[in-house]
């Protein structure tokens, strides 16, 4: 019998990862996917969904059965690669959270639009910083925030649910041509992948799940199913958007190249559409916020004890320059960000590929043993993404 309070952290676990994926970047990479793609868009969504499980399901059960974090686990297996994973992960954390502190505040100026002649929600984006700080410094931390993702994780979906509906898609071509695409975009999966468990992402509800004391053997199956929750609560909300886009664009409806997601929210549903998207994006960045700011500092916390001891003084400086670096380098921010995705996207085949390694050393494991399906799954998903994330990030540096 699992005892409530395990059955909240493992709900809350799930909540946490999959709240910290769908962030801003999340919405519109989605909407601009399903305009180019239409209802063969559905297909990359069902591979996305296959590859993402594959490197979760590792990810998790290496964890909670090694009873280690994984910058922890990295050192283990070649000391001083846990020092270089927790600067990649917080480095992008932290890059990626400029973006997420930026659509807190943009989802705020469109519920609320302040009176102001100041010409980007520096204000919203303020008061959603103050709030995720306040989630971290209550007593109860951890509650407070598997708690706040879930209500908002619920919300999202609720009011997303409505606009697709709202949409009219045509539900019975896109799920025909999820399983029979008229063109298949790869790049479209890579990105969706890496959206969804890149970077600190896949960590978010493993390290979650050590801090409440859920590890070892005997917890894989709740593991094991707070991973795959995790992966279909963030897979639904994809899903939902798509019917959405798909509905307004099948419909004739035009976008705008500015902010195509608000245009989907505004055609289907009105005005109500446009605000439910200010609630449904801020409340995608804000838990996102809260997701980076406490994965990325978990990296760091057994790496000192200083870390460790002074981890909500770190977290808060985690947000704050995150805030700072979004209200004054506006456009450098917007660099960063591009550059950061590219790298992202490097992140999660490294550190699959160290997960996988760690799970061959039985001084790690004990005599657990690893599903052989399961490290042939995560292999794979190591060698595609670390191919087209290599292909990206010389793209990128070639053109800058």
């Amino acid at each position: 019998m699992v005892k409530s309070t395990t059955r909240s952290a493992i709900t809350g676990a799930a909540f946490l990862m999959a709240t910290s994926a769908i962030g801003p970047g999340f919405i519109t990479q989605t909407t601009v996917f399903t305009q180019q793609l239409l209802t063969s868009f559905g297909f990359v969504i069902l591979v996305s969904i296959v590859l993402d499980i594959a490197a979760q399901l590792n990810v998790w059960r290496i964890i909670a059965v090694t009873e280690m974090r994984a910058q922890d686990l990295a050192n283990h297996l070649l000391p001083g690669m846990g020092y270089l994973l927790a600067i990649l992960i917080v480095t992008g954390g932290l890059v990626f959270n400029i973006g997420n502190v930026a659509g807190a505040g943009l989802g705020v100026n469109v519920v609320y639009p302040f009176d102001t002649d100041i010409d980007h929600p520096v204000y919203g984006a303020a008061i959603s910083a103050a709030l995720a700080l306040i989630i971290f410094w209550v007593k109860e931390a951890g509650v407070a925030m598997d708690w706040f993702a879930r209500i908002l994780g619920f919300i999202m979906i609720a009011l997303t649910l409505y606009v697709a509906i709202s949409s009219q898609p045509p539900a019975g071509e896109a799920i025909y041509r999820s399983f029979v695409p008229v063109t298949i975009n790869t790049t479209a999966i890579i990105t969706l992948v890496g959206g969804t468990v890149g970077g600190y992402i896949s960590f978010a509800g493993a390290h979650r799940l050590l801090d409440a004391g859920i590890k070892g053997q005997e917890q894989l199956p709740q593991v094991t199913r707070s991973s795959i929750s995790a992966i279909l609560l963030a897979s639904v909300m994809r899903i939902l958007l798509f019917m959405a886009a798909l509905g307004v664009v099948t419909h004739g409806g035009v976008l705008n190249s500015k902010n195509p997601a608000a245009s989907v929210f505004q055609i289907a549903a009105g005005d109500a559409g446009y605000k439910i998207f200010g609630i449904v994006l801020w409340s995608a960045a804000i838990t996102s916020v809260v997701g980076s700011a406490y994965t990325s500092v978990s990296f760091l916390r057994t790496l000192h004890p200083a870390f460790d001891k002074y981890h909500r003084l770190i977290t808060t400086l985690f947000i704050l320059i995150s805030m700072s670096v979004f209200a004054f380098l506006q456009q450098g921010a917007v660099q960063l960000l591009v550059i950061a995705g590219a790298l992202n996207g490097l992140i999660l085949p490294v550190s699959l590929a160290l997960m996988l390694m760690a799970v061959l050393k039985k001084k790690l494991i004990g005599d657990y043993k690893h599903p052989v399906w399961l490290s042939v799954a995560g292999w794979i998903v190591v060698v595609i993404m670390g191919l087209m994330g290599a292909k990206t990030v010389a793209s990128l540096f070639g053109n800058v």
